[in-house]
C-alpha cells in the first residue's frame, strides 16, 4: 500500500536547464511528490552544484543516470525512489528510460519521447514487458480547457469532424542564438542532439498531439514542406504540413521559431458539422465553442458547467488564471494518482488515466520522420506510417 507522497529521482536538470526547473515546480504544486535525489548532469562537478542548490541529501546526489538508478535500486523500499523524471536532450531519452524500468522504476518523461522511430517502438516494448507506468510531459493537453474541447468532441456535441487547424508560432530562433553560449538553442539545432528535425521536433510534436488529443482523430496521410530561414543551421526552423485525418477530416499544421515577435502561442480550431472549438494558451482559461446556428459561447475554467475532465484538472475558482506550470502539474498530479491506485491494487479514475502515455511518444516520433520524408519527397501526399 502506499499513503504518502511519491519519491522521485531526476535525470538533467542541472545547470542552465530552462524544462528542469519547470518539471520540479510542477512536480511539487500538489504535494504528491517529494524529490530525494538525482543525476542533474553529466558532469558530475555540476550535479553536485544542483543538488546542494536543491537541498538535497549529499549521497543521493550521483555522478551519472547510471550510477543513480543502479544505487537507487539496491536501496530499501521505504527509501529508493518510486520513479524518476528525465529532462535530458533528447538523445539520452531512450537508454535512461529503459534501465529505470527495468530496474523496477515508473518514468516521466520530456517530449518527445526518444531520438527516433525506432527509439520509440522499442521503448514500447520495454514498457509493455516491465508493466510500469509511463508518462509522457506534452503540456498542453493537461490545460482544463483543452480537455472540456476534447471532451465536446467526443460527446459528439459538434457532430462530425470535418476540418482542424493547428499553430505553433514562436520567434527567438529569428537569429542564430546557436553559434554563441545559448545552451537551449545549441542543442536544440544539433542534429546529434536533437534528431533528424528541429522545429518540428520541438514544437511541431506538440502541435500534432494537440491536435489529434482534442479531434480524437488520426493522422493518416501528410504533405509537409520543411524550411531552413537562418543561413548555416542544420536543421528546420520553420514548417507547414497538410494532413489528412481518418473519417474524412482534414488540417493544417503550422510550427515555426522564426516568426519575429511570437512567443509560444501554440492555438487549436476544431471544426464540426454543427460547431468548432478554438483554444489558444494565451488566453488559455478560455475556450471558444462557434455554433452553426446560434451565437458563439464563451466556457471559462473553473466554472460548475464544465466536464469532469476540466473540472478535476481545474484548482481555482473561476477568474484566478491557471497556466503553463499548472497544465505541467496535472500530468505529474494524475501520473502519481495513477500508479498509486494501481499500486493499492484499485482502478484508477478516467480522469486520472488522461495523460500522454508511449501511444502518444510513438505516433509523435512517427510524425518526425514522415514529415521529413514529406518534405524530401516529390510526391504531394505520403502515408503516414509506423
Amino acid at each position: 500500500m502506499i499513503k504518502r507522497k511519491l519519491r522521485m529521482g531526476m535525470i538533467g536538470g542541472g545547470p542552465g536547464s530552462f524544462i528542469g526547473a519547470i518539471h520540479r515546480i510542477a512536480a511539487n504544486m500538489d504535494g504528491e511528490i517529494e524529490l530525494v535525489c538525482g543525476a542533474f548532469s553529466s558532469q558530475a562537478e555540476k550535479s553536485a552544484e544542483t543538488g546542494a542548490a536543491l537541498y538535497l541529501d549529499k549521497s543521493r546526489v550521483y555522478g551519472s543516470y547510471k550510477e543513480m538508478i543502479e544505487k537507487e535500486s539496491k536501496l530499501p523500499d521505504n527509501v529508493k525512489m518510486d520513479f524518476v523524471s528525465i529532462v535530458t536532450p533528447n538523445h539520452v531519452h531512450f537508454e535512461p528510460s529503459k534501465m529505470a524500468m527495468e530496474h523496477g522504476f515508473h518514468v516521466v518523461l520530456d517530449k518527445p519521447a526518444t531520438f527516433s522511430l525506432a527509439e520509440a517502438l522499442e521503448l514500447k516494448k520495454v514498457i509493455d514487458r516491465t508493466k510500469k507506468i509511463f508518462c509522457l510531459t506534452h503540456t498542453y493537453t493537461g490545460y482544463p480547457m483543452v480537455k472540456q474541447a476534447r471532451q465536446m468532441v467526443k460527446d459528439g456535441l459538434l457532430g462530425e469532424i470535418r476540418k482542424i487547424y493547428v499553430e505553433y508560432p514562436q520567434g527567438w530562433l529569428s537569429n542564430a542564438l546557436e553559434k554563441g553560449d545559448h545552451k537551449q538553442a545549441h542543442w536544440r539545432t544539433d542534429p546529434k542532439q536533437s534528431g533528424i528535425a528541429g522545429c518540428i521536433g520541438d514544437i511541431g510534436t506538440h502541435a500534432f498531439n494537440l491536435a489529434e488529443y482534442v479531434s480524437g482523430l488520426q493522422v493518416q496521410s501528410i504533405c509537409a514542406d520543411l524550411n531552413i530561414a537562418v543561413p548555416g543551421r542544420k536543421l528546420d526552423d520553420d514548417g507547414a504540413v497538410l494532413l489528412r485525418f481518418n473519417k474524412n477530416a482534414t488540417g493544417v499544421l503550422m510550427a515555426t521559431q522564426i516568426a519575429a515577435g511570437e512567443e509560444n502561442n501554440i492555438k487549436v480550431r476544431v471544426y464540426g458539422e454543427k460547431g468548432g472549438v478554438e483554444w489558444q494558451q494565451a488566453d488559455n482559461n478560455s475556450l471558444l465553442v462557434k455554433w452553426l446556428d446560434q451565437p458563439m459561447q464563451v466556457y471559462r475554467a473553473g466554472t460548475g458547467y464544465l466536464s469532469s475532465f476540466a473540472s478535476h484538472n481545474s484548482r481555482t475558482p473561476a477568474g484566478h488564471p491557471e497556466g503553463y506550470l499548472e497544465a505541467f502539474a496535472n500530468h505529474y498530479r494524475n501520473f502519481v494518482l495513477t500508479v498509486r491506485a494501481l499500486a493499492n491494487g484499485e482502478t484508477p479514475k478516467p480522469e486520472w488515466v488522461d495523460f500522454p502515455s508511449i501511444q502518444d511518444g510513438v505516433r509523435g516520433m512517427a510524425f518526425i520522420e514522415n514529415v521529413v520524408r514529406s518534405s524530401a519527397s516529390d510526391k504531394k501526399f505520403i502515408p503516414f506510417e509506423i
